[in-house]
Parts: structure tokens; sequence; C-alpha cells
């Protein structure tokens, strides 16, 4: 090999080595950490508390479950305790008609007494009773069997709703600390956050609201036509009027505290028209009706799980219990996505009688 080849290759050789060779760490230089949006921070904390408001609602379906089989438990122990009772009393009953049966067995069959009796027809009387007492014998072991048979029936029913009961409370139990989990989850983020962060992240949401409500408006979605409330709407409506400004807290349902679902439930309750306890259940099973005829007292769902509600004052306004850390206020109904509007009382109609309707809007 030729001395300028043979330099050719050593050099070759020293320049991939530097190229492989790692570098030391202080070289290596740190990326530098990227402030992260406002669009992105709100949309973070967005999604925290709409999965905390899910697992609210989780929570709340599993207490009112539960609440029936606390019911269910309560009416079954009582309805086993009178069925003992009822085979305590067919028992003696039994014991009664077996000592009869057993005096009775060394008399003379009516057979032959009928037969040695000087007057056959008192004799055939005495048959009679006779008969009479057999049958009423029968019906005693009827009874007896039938109270037997109906004290186990209760008996094994209890049991399995008493073996619900603690299965549900177990649930229970997991849907409550997958909402501490949660809302840990919104804390964490909030203390991660400057005061001008959040600021600005207050700044940017009502912007974002004010757009939304906005494009609904204009749109013509909410109809042209200001509706009344029905007798029923205007009562639910007047109790969330009086619950302005109480704090939310999740799984409550007032007095003094409410959820969103608590409210709307907790407001037709004292209209006179019991409703589903949780958004879901509204959603699923109160009748729905179009936007453009929405009346007060109506309930607006939100998100596509029907995770939060509120009920509709007029005007393009809601009454609601927004999340963790706000109080019951007016909203704008555009306020979070609208998956569609119920009515609770769909036969409802607006009193001939009183004034024209005049919602408080928010900024009265």
């Amino acid at each position: 090999m030729s001395g300028r080849l043979l330099r050719l290759v050593c050099t070759a050789t020293v320049a991939a080595c530097t190229v492989l060779a790692p570098l030391p760490a202080a070289a290596v230089p740190e990326p530098e950490p990227r402030e992260r949006s406002v669009a992105d921070l709100l949309t973070d904390l967005q999604r925290l508390y709409r999965e905390a408001e899910e697992a609210t609602e989780t929570y709340n379906a599993t207490e009112e479950k539960l609440k029936e089989k606390r019911a269910e438990v309560t009416r079954l122990d009582t309805a086993l305790s009178r069925a003992r009772l009822s085979l305590h009393d067919s028992r003696g009953a039994a014991g009664r008609l077996a000592r009869q049966q057993y005096q009775s067995s060394t008399e003379i069959s009516p057979y032959v007494r009928l037969l040695l009796a000087r007057d056959p027809q008192h004799a055939l009387e005495q048959g009679h009773v006779i008969g009479q007492l057999a049958r009423e014998r029968a019906k005693t072991l009827g009874r007896l069997t039938g109270s037997e048979h109906r004290a186990d029936a209760l008996a094994r029913k209890a049991r399995k709703a008493l073996d619900d009961q603690l299965t549900l409370a177990d649930r229970q139990k997991k849907d409550r600390d997958g909402v501490r989990k949660k809302l840990d989850d919104v804390q964490e983020l909030l203390a991660s956050l400057t005061a001008e962060q959040l600021a600005r992240l207050a700044e940017f949401e009502e912007k974002g609201v004010e757009k939304a409500q906005e494009e609904l408006t204009t749109s013509g979605a909410l109809g042209e036509v200001e509706r009344e409330p029905s007798q029923e709407g205007g009562k639910a409506l007047a109790y969330a009027r009086r619950q302005l400004g109480k704090p939310y807290e999740w799984g409550a349902e007032g007095p003094k505290t409410y959820d969103c679902s608590g409210l709307t439930s907790e407001a037709w309750a004292h209209a006179g028209t019991p409703i589903p306890r949780t958004s879901q259940e509204q959603w699923a099973r109160l009748p729905r009706i179009e936007l453009r005829d929405l009346r007060p007292g109506d309930l607006v769902i939100y998100f596509p799980e029907a995770t939060h509600v509120a009920i509709y004052l007029g005007r393009g306004e809601v009454i609601e219990a927004p999340r963790t850390g706000e109080k019951v206020k007016v909203s704008p109904i555009a306020s979070h996505p609208i998956l569609g509007a119920v009515r609770p009382d769909e036969g409802g109609q607006a009193p001939a009688t009183e004034a024209r309707y005049a919602p408080v809007l928010s900024g009265s």
C-alpha cells in the first residue's frame, strides 16, 4: 500500500471514530422547555373537569341503585318477619290438629257409629260436622305448607338483596375513590399554574364561551319565540333561582350544596314532578325536545356522554351548578357543548292567569 493511500485510510478511520464516539454529557445541549399554550392548558383542564363530572355522575348512579336496594332489603325483611309470624301461627294450628287427630284415632269410626246409632239422622249430622272438621284440617295443613314456602322464598330474596347491597356499597366506594382521584388531578394541574396563567386561562375560556354563544344565537337554533314556562316548570325554575350562590359539591343534592344533576332533580322534585337523579338518566328517560322549542324549566344536557345538565332560564341562559370550586350561577346556554334538551313535564301548559314570564338574566 502506498504511503498516500495509507494516510487516507488512517484519516477516514479517525473521522469515523470521531463521529461514532458519544459526546460528553456536558456537551449535549438540553432542549429549552416550551411553555404550554393557554389553549393546551385549557383543553387539559376542561378534560379533567369533564372526567371528574363523569365520575361524579357514575357515583350518583351507584348511590341511587344503593338507595333502591336498601329500600328493597328493608321491605323484604319486613315481609319475612310477617311470613315467619304467620308460619309460627300455622305451626301452632298444625300442632293442635295433630293432637285432635291423635285423640280421635281412639274413637269409633263415623261409619260404625252410624250403624250403631239409635237416631241415624243425628249420626248423619255428626258425620257432617266430622267432615267439616276434616276439611278445616286440610286447610290448616295447606296454610302451613304455603307459609313455609313463602318464608323460604322471602328468605332467599332477602339474602340476595343483601348481597347485592354489599356489592353496590363496594362499587360506591370505588366510584368515590375515582371521583377523588379525578379531582386530585384537577388540583395538581391548577397548583402548577401561576396567577398570570390562571388569569389568561379564565379570559381565554370566557372568550370561547362568548364566541360559542354568539354562533348559537345567530344560527337561529334557539328559535324566534320566547316561550313561557309551564306551571311545574315555573316552580322548578323558582327553586333553582333560590339556590343561586350556593357552592358546587360533587354528589350533593341540597339544600346547602349541589352538583349539576342534584340541582335539576331537586328543582323538579319541588315542583311535584320527580325525575331521575343523574344527567345520563335524565337524558335517557325524559322526553326530548328541539332547542328551538325550549321553554324555561326545561333541561339542557351537555357533552356526548350526557355528563352535565342545567335548567333553562330563558333568552339563551341557564342556571347550573358548574363544577368544583364554583357556585350555582346563571350561564350562557353555550357554556359547554350541547347534546340536547329534555322536558320533564311533556304535557304541562303555561298558566293562563299569571303575568307574562320575565327571566332574571345574568346581567341583571
